[in-house]
């Protein structure tokens, strides 16, 4: 099965996603970036709420890729509970430094890189580089949160590329990117372990609306219904 991760702000939003059947909590800031940190304290707040019932996650912010922040920002993360940190990787600096900083950084809690594929080519040598480095997941998002999807930037085919090359390496393979329900049934085909969401989930359809449980519901159904994959590609 596809997992389907909801991305929310505050406990109240990590209940309803919770109750409406997604797979995976994943805690941002959608104010503060594609992938906005929130507060330590709203973090364990959230984790207050979704009681062990489901996985969590955390993202670290945007950051710089400068080794010494993104190792700082991941401890701190960690610290929290979550049970995954998610980093993400842009453009510049040195991303394979960064990326054993953070394996290095990470305590009890595992991790998933978040390559921003409007950004950063998500080349072989980065996914192999998170593999070695012990990560178990990597996704793509976009960074530019401009109305484009992920398939507005990437291709279906180069797409499916990647996600061969992840599950290939033994990585979690993840999509988002501003998806629609109109986008889950083709990129289901191409066997991703996640599909994630936010602005799909929220009242208005903009990420920085609170999220609705009727669109949290039809998501989860359509990436439920969409979601058989042959069984030598599951997660």
């Amino acid at each position: 099965m596809i997992r389907m991760l909801a991305s929310v702000t505050n406990p109240e939003e990590a209940e309803i996603a919770v109750r409406a059947g997604a797979d995976l909590i994943d805690l941002k800031n959608p104010r503060e970036g594609a992938l906005g940190a929130l507060p330590a304290a709203t973090i364990r707040a959230c984790l207050a709420a979704v009681a062990g019932r489901k996985l969590v996650s955390a993202t670290i912010g945007d950051l710089p890729m400068e080794s010494d922040g993104v190792a700082t920002a991941v401890a701190g993360t960690a610290t929290t509970g979550v049970d995954i940190v998610k980093m993400g990787i842009g453009a510049g600096g040195d991303p394979r430094t960064c990326i054993a900083a953070a394996a290095n950084s990470r305590g009890a809690a595992a991790l998933v890189g978040v390559i921003l594929a409007d950004l950063t080519d998500p080349t072989p040598e980065l996914v192999g580089a998170m593999a070695d480095a012990g990560f178990i997941g990597v996704m793509l998002d976009t960074g530019l949160k401009d109305g484009r999807t992920l398939r507005d930037h990437v291709p279906d085919d180069a797409l499916e590329d990647f996600i061969g090359r992840a599950r290939g390496a033994g990585l979690w393979a993840g999509l988002a990117g501003s998806l629609r329900l109109a986008d889950i049934a083709p990129l289901a085909m191409l066997g991703p372990s996640i599909l994630g969401f936010r602005g799909a989930l929220c009242r208005g359809g903009a990420r920085g609306d609170v999220i609705d449980p009727d669109r949290v519901a039809e998501v989860v159904r359509s990436v439920t219904a969409s979601g058989r994959v042959p069984a030598d590609t599951a997660m």
